[in-house]
This record gives C-alpha cells, structure tokens and sequence, in this order.
C-alpha cells in the first residue's frame, strides 16, 4: 500500500492500542469500527458500494449511532486524515479511508490480539505451525504426549525438513533450529544444548583399529555431512586442530542426511561426527562405540524462533515455554 504519514500514523495507533488496551479503550472502540466494517457487511457497507452504516455500527457494538460518529471522527483527528464523507442521507469512504482495505493484514493482527487478551486466562487453542530439522522427531515426538494433555486444544502441524524455511513467507509460526540466528526479522529463545561426538560401530573398530588422537584420524575412514541448504561440509571441531583445518582421511564417504550418517557407521563403513543426542541410544546398547571421547570441542544450541512482528499469542507461547522447560531431552 500507499506509504503515506497517515499510515505510519494508523499503525502507530495500532501498536498502542495493543500496548495500553485496557487504558485505551475509546481507541480501541474507534478501531472496532473499521475492523468490523471490513468483515461483517450486514453494517459498515462494502467500500465498493459507497456507503456505510453508522446505525448498524452502534447496533453491535452497543453503543448510539451518535457515538460511533464522534468515535469515527476522534480516530479521524488521531491519524490527521479525514476517513469518511458524511451527508444527511449516507457515509462514504474518502481516498484516504479506501486505503484501509490493503491493512487488512495489520487489522487482522489486532482482532486476534484483542481475542486473545480479553481471554489470556483462557486454555491455549488453535493450529500451530511449526519447522524443524529432519533430526527433530528425535526431539519433538517424545514430548508430544505430555503437551497435548498439558494443551488439548492445541493442533501441532509438524513439518521436518533440514531445508532453511522463510518462517515468515512460508506462514509457519514456530521453527527449531540450531545455529547462530541471521535473520533480523526474528525472535529466539534458547531451549537446549547439544554436543557433537565421533563413533564407529564395534566391528569397524576392530578391523580398522580405534584411533589414539585426532592425528590419526588421517588413516580412517570417515563418513562427512553436508548442509543442505548451503552445500558446505560440516567441519570436524576437534582438540587439538586448528579452527578450520582440513581433515584429510583416508576414505570420505559424504551424505546430506544425518540419518544416513548413523546408519553407515552402523554397518561398518566408517567414523561419523554427530549430534550425541542422535546416537544416544545407540551408545547406550553398544551398536556404536564413541571414538576420542571429549575430543570434540563444538557444543550446539536448539532455539525456537518466531516473527518478531507477530503477536505471541498463547499457543505459541505455550509450546515455546514447554520446549524450554523439557530442555528437548538433549
């Protein structure tokens, strides 16, 4: 849409009426107004049709029409633009008030952000849709049991992918990830650690040997990760080696899958370097072996993050606190 002061103005208007609506609520009725006339036609008309209804305003919101009148004309003053044209017979919307229709977004933001205020004591309810790593139903799926008795009313869409999703394009409203954040139109919030470990399955020990030092890596073979959503290598962050030094083994085998670097350390094939939280039960069993334990100095982070625009509404925030709590079992 247009930007123009006026509309700088409106979404200021806006944002305060978010912040104070309990102390504001002359504004908040001034926005109920144009929130309802864009959503109910039985009385604030189409714009297209060129006419409105302050009687059918004041009806629901319980007010006279002589009030809606003198709330329409204090929004007026407050964003320094005339909204609306009045005669004795009808109302019709000026160029300046037609710009309305492209904030319907924004109106749509504040009409949740009133619902949800008004019933913040309420039990959470709705869709929530959220982003994580393929890895992610190693952390997610046994959590979901407790959540959904804790949040019944809360419907999880779970999508797993290791692509970098555009949370805000893409409309999901929370994702994990592990990373530094880059994206400025972001919130985070930390919700567990992780550490990277190396392992080989017990039969590739005995036949290749166990490795006494990160030097001697150079005669194993070693199962590497790339990204893919960038197409780079996962670095090896071992004690003792240089930031960035190229590992140079014997034998690479390279995979874009996590997963498939578990399973091919499981079958023998090589030495993966992985999440722990990943082959923990492999450990624990004996299927894998962790070679050079504490060698690997890299420690990860899991962070949910969500749109900074956008309203937190309970459940999101729901869910956000309860990962937080649960530490993802890391």
């Amino acid at each position: 849409f247009p930007k123009s002061g006026w509309v700088n103005n409106f979404s200021n208007v806006i944002a305060d009426i978010r912040v104070n609506k309990y102390t504001e609520n002359l504004f908040l009725t001034d926005i109920k107004f144009i929130i309802n006339g864009q959503s109910d036609l039985s009385y604030f008309v189409c714009p297209d049709s060129g006419t409105l209804s302050f009687v059918q305003a004041a009806r629901l919101l319980g007010i006279s029409a002589s009030a809606v009148g003198k709330n329409v004309a204090r929004l007026e003053h407050k964003l320094g633009v005339r909204l609306l044209n009045r005669s004795t017979r009808n109302v019709s919307l000026t160029a300046e008030g037609l710009l309305i229709n492209p904030l319907q977004h924004i109106l749509e933001q504040l009409h949740e952000a009133e619902s949800e205020l008004t019933s913040s004591l309420a039990q959470p309810a709705g869709k929530l849709r959220v982003s994580l790593p393929v890895i992610g139903y190693r952390l997610i799926l046994p959590l979901l049991p407790d959540f959904s008795r804790r949040y019944p009313h809360v419907e999880l869409d779970l999508d797993f992918s290791d692509r970098l999703v555009n949370i805000i394009d893409e409309g999901f409203d929370v994702a994990i990830r592990s990373g530094e954040l880059t994206d400025s139109r972001l919130k985070s919030k930390k919700v567990g650690d992780f550490r990277f470990v190396l392992c080989a399955s017990p039969d590739y020990l005995n036949e290749y040997g166990v490795p006494g030092s990160p030097a001697d890596l150079t005669m194993h073979r070693c199962i590497s990760f790339r990204f893919p959503s960038t197409g780079l290598l996962q670095p090896w962050e071992l004690r003792g080696m240089c930031p960035g030094a190229d590992l140079r083994t014997a034998s690479v085998l390279t995979v874009n899958n996590i997963e498939a670097s578990v399973l091919l350390s499981l079958s023998g094939m090589g030495i993966c370097y992985v999440p722990g939280f990943v082959v923990r039960e492999s450990l624990n069993t004996g299927q894998l072996k962790e070679v050079l334990p504490g060698s690997c100095t890299r420690q990860g982070v899991f962070s949910a993050l969500w749109p900074a625009s956008r309203y937190l509404s309970p459940r999101i925030r729901c869910f956000i606190d309860f990962i937080g709590e649960s530490g993802l079992s890391l």
